[in-house]
């Protein structure tokens, strides 16, 4: 990528492009990437500009195992829901959600919009959990979706593949 093709490392929130993601009368609103600059330069860290109109939710309940998680509240109010625990927050309020801890959530029950600011990592091995439905986002198969439980052992051919390998390239097959 030329240089001048590269984002820039200096974005102006008036200016970013606006992204809306929003599901029906509940689910969504819109943000705003500040740091597009970083991962095409080999950064893992980035910081969205978020707007959760009232009486919506930006994203499901959610747990990250390897990546920390701060939203930093620039106006309005909204309820943090952390594990079982609510608590309304408002400007100036500072959260952390450290990997591997509790399932959060930001709601807008509130009248006017709700805007923070994200900052997280962004690691390619991330395994997100969303408590209240079980699914499970798994970032290096870029997959969300349901586990299913099985033995370990469970769905393994009688005869492992490899056996098969091996006669193949004995036999000048493979």
């Amino acid at each position: 990528m030329a240089a001048e093709e590269r984002p820039e490392f200096v974005v102006n929130v008036a200016t970013a492009e606006t992204i809306e993601r929003t599901l029906g009368e509940r689910w969504g609103g819109s943000y705003k990437v500040l740091t597009p600059a970083m991962r095409p330069n080999g950064g893992r860290l980035g910081v969205n500009w978020m707007c959760v109109p009232s009486g919506r939710v930006a994203v499901p309940f959610h747990a990250h195992l390897r990546e920390d998680e701060i939203f930093f509240v620039l106006s309005g109010r909204g309820v943090l829901r952390y594990g079982d625990a609510l608590r309304e927050v408002g400007p100036g309020d500072c959260i952390a959600c450290p990997a591997g801890g509790a399932a959060h959530q930001l709601a807008n029950p509130f009248d006017e919009d709700l805007v923070y600011l994200a900052i997280g990592g962004h690691d390619d091995h991330e395994v997100c959990t969303y408590p209240d439905t079980g699914k499970v986002m798994i970032r290096g198969l870029k997959r969300v979706g349901w586990l299913e439980d099985a033995e370990y052992m469970e769905g393994e051919p009688d005869e492992p593949r490899v056996f098969a390998m091996v006669d193949e390239r004995e036999r000048g097959d493979g």
